[in-house]
């Protein structure tokens, strides 16, 4: 086995916002089972600097030692940390052809964070130095050698040192799916791989769902599609990076899991009611918010994305202000019966998947059962009216087409108990 020495003391670093090169915010010290974080006295002297996250970590002296529900990790800083693909990639690195029958539990958080890629979704970075800055960089491998890669790694295949470095650049951006980071000179992007257990196109069926989404005027990244040795690859365009003086900014960010006082362990208490609450209360332009978040319901619901958890769902942090994301996986999911429910709950205890559960959490968005109707039935009209355009875009066989249009988009769960105002 090939490992790094354990990490029981880690610096966090941090880009402020519209920096393009880091500072040192404070370090993480493991003592036992307990997370310990302390603010960098130069940081707290720095006139710009803010909290990583004021209801877990305020920006204070001394050290912080909180009750982060389940887990020791604070949230703020476990939303840095990779998931379960990036999990599976350290294993394959440490652990080679092992890596596959490793438990990710055989690893502490500290070593994810330590040997994840250092381009990670939001602003913070963490390092074994607090005075000098060194990012863990990729290798040089074409998308075509990404996939190889991936493949590989599924198959519990120990990759070359050159190949590791490359694929590894991409550990620490979430998601249970094959992916990595692709950069060009203006743009940055997370490629996401067929996986060997798809039992269908699921890379063309979230580039639809993601196309329909944008084309239903919901904040959606940009998407597009690529090909790899005959295989289709969705390229997501990053919105949390910013070209600055030919420089990159990085945006922090917050997953809902984290705004939710959350866990890993507990996030089937998850419900979007909070959500709202929270965004009434903490949100950047609330009540458009508040719409755009309700459409984004009604838009899984339809699309037939039930893997709407909490960690798909996320807010800048400026250090004063949330604002809300461009949504991002949206992914059907194939299903054989004719109930569903959401991953996150959404009037009261309800989450079943469909349009009146909607109607029913409509005063939680500030909305009218006729603003509510309004915004569903533009949904289902846009979707069926670019329905061909898009399926076009995505170059989807006829068979495709049909199984999309019947076991995924516009189920017909969605629409039980609910009748259109049109």
């Amino acid at each position: 086995m090939t490992s790094s020495a354990p990490h029981n003391e880690i610096f966090v670093w941090i880009w402020l916002p519209d920096a393009t090169t880091p500072v040192v915010a404070g370090k993480l010290t493991k003592v036992d089972k307990r997370v310990l974080f302390t603010y960098g006295q130069s940081y707290l002297d720095n006139p710009d600097a803010i909290s990583i996250y004021d209801k877990e970590l305020p920006l204070q002296s001394g050290v912080q030692e909180k009750n982060f529900g389940t887990e020791a990790m604070p949230g703020c800083i476990r939303d840095a940390a990779p998931d379960a693909w990036g999990r599976r990639v350290i294993l394959n690195k440490l652990f080679g052809a092992k890596g596959k029958a490793a438990d990710p539990g055989d690893l502490d958080e500290f070593t994810y964070l330590m040997e994840s890629g250092s381009d990670r979704i939001g602003g913070l970075d963490f390092q074994v130095s607090a005075k000098v800055y060194e990012p863990r960089l990729a290798g040089q491998a074409s998308l075509e050698e990404l996939l190889h890669s991936a493949e590989l790694i599924e198959k519990g295949i120990a990759l070359t040192p050159e190949l590791a470095q490359a694929i590894n650049h991409g550990t620490s951006i979430g998601g249970a799916r094959p992916k990595a980071l692709i950069n060009d000179d203006h743009l940055k992007y997370i490629a996401k791989f067929s996986s060997s257990t798809d039992q269908y196109n699921v890379i063309k069926a979230e580039f639809m769902a993601m196309r329909l989404a944008k084309l239903c005027g919901l904040n959606v990244a940009n998407v597009k599609l690529a090909n790899a040795s005959g295989k289709d690859v969705l390229l997501i365009e990053r919105f949390d990076r910013k070209l600055k003086n030919n420089s990159w900014s990085r945006k922090l960010m917050l997953s809902a899991l984290t705004l939710l006082s959350l866990d890993e362990m507990t996030p089937h208490y998850a419900s979007y009611e909070d959500l709202a609450e929270l965004i009434r209360h903490r949100f950047t332009d609330p009540k458009a918010t508040l719409q755009e978040m309700f459409g984004r319901i009604v838009f899984n619901i339809l699309c037939g994305n039930t893997d709407d958890h909490a960690r798909n769902h996320a807010a800048f942090w400026n250090g004063k202000h949330l604002t809300l994301t461009p949504a991002y996986d949206l992914c059907p999911q194939m299903r054989q019966g004719g109930e569903a429910s959401q991953a996150m709950m959404i009037a009261g205890n309800d989450r079943s998947s469909r349009l009146v559960t909607c109607l029913a959490s409509a005063k939680n968005f500030m909305l009218s059962e006729t603003e509510a109707r309004q915004i569903i039935d533009a949904q289902i009209l846009s979707i069926n009216e670019n329905w061909d355009a898009v399926c076009n875009e995505a170059i989807l066989s006829p068979i495709d087409r049909a199984l999309f249009k019947d076991r995924l988009f516009l189920h017909s769960y969605a629409f039980e108990g609910y009748k259109s105002s049109s």
